[in-house]
């Protein structure tokens, strides 16, 4: 690791940098997975489109409700559509995510047989699902590694450890996918998620705690 008065790290060094935070994220979090609680593809799909601007807790309270009342694709496709809005209200821009909703329950019916769809170019066809999306569902249900899941926590760290420069998730997700082995992709995303609500928060980050403070460039400078 460099500080602010050394010369800028190579490629090699960052390669080298980020071998070593992988190894200690698995020593800190062996069994982190996601936190959005599923049972299936089809209940993955829901709690991550509600997930958007939302956080897992308030996903994981409203999610057992919404799918006592409608149980599998067919009843949501069959829903109407403001009775799913009451159910979701809480999650946030309710009338959009019911809509994403409904219309992806359809789509899987018309298209995919009732089954959701495991590749990211299906996916992202329906309502409500793009890359984000599409990534947490390959990746933790089909266990394919289409990609790195770039929520405001792996943007967040990936910068403060100096993974990326980036603003853009998409440029982010770019950057690890060329940084990270592939067998690496989804792990380091559920990871780094559970990092950030335990340690590195954003408002305060908790560095004397941290166990990547010794490889991390912000460690100690930030409020």
């Amino acid at each position: 690791m460099h500080d602010s008065d050394s010369a800028p790290e190579t490629e090699a060094e960052r390669k080298r940098r980020t071998r070593k935070i992988l190894r200690r994220l698995d020593r800190d979090y062996p069994q982190a997975e996601c936190a959005l609680r599923h049972k299936s593809a089809w209940e993955l799909l829901v709690a991550t489109i509600l997930s958007a601007q939302c956080t897992d807790v308030r996903v994981n309270k409203v999610t057992p409700q919404l799918f006592a009342a409608y149980p599998t694709v067919a009843d949501m496709a069959d829903a109407p559509i403001e009775e799913i809005q009451e159910l979701v209200r809480t999650t946030g821009f309710f009338r959009n995510k019911a809509k994403a909703l409904k219309g992806s329950a359809q789509r899987i019916l018309a298209v995919y047989k009732g089954r959701v769809p495991s590749r990211m170019d299906q996916l992202v066809t329906l309502p409500g699902v793009a890359r984000k999306t599409a990534n947490v569902v390959t990746g933790t249900w089909f266990r394919k590694a289409t990609g790195v899941v770039v929520d405001t926590h792996v943007r967040r760290i990936s910068r403060r450890l100096g993974l990326t420069s980036e603003m853009d998730p998409g440029k982010i997700e770019k950057g690890l996918m060329q940084l990270l082995p592939r067998t690496r992709w989804v792990q380091y995303s559920h990871q780094i998620i559970h990092h950030g609500r335990q340690v590195c928060k954003a408002r305060k980050p908790r560095c004397r705690e941290c166990g990547l403070m010794a490889l991390c460039p912000s460690a100690g400078k930030e409020a």
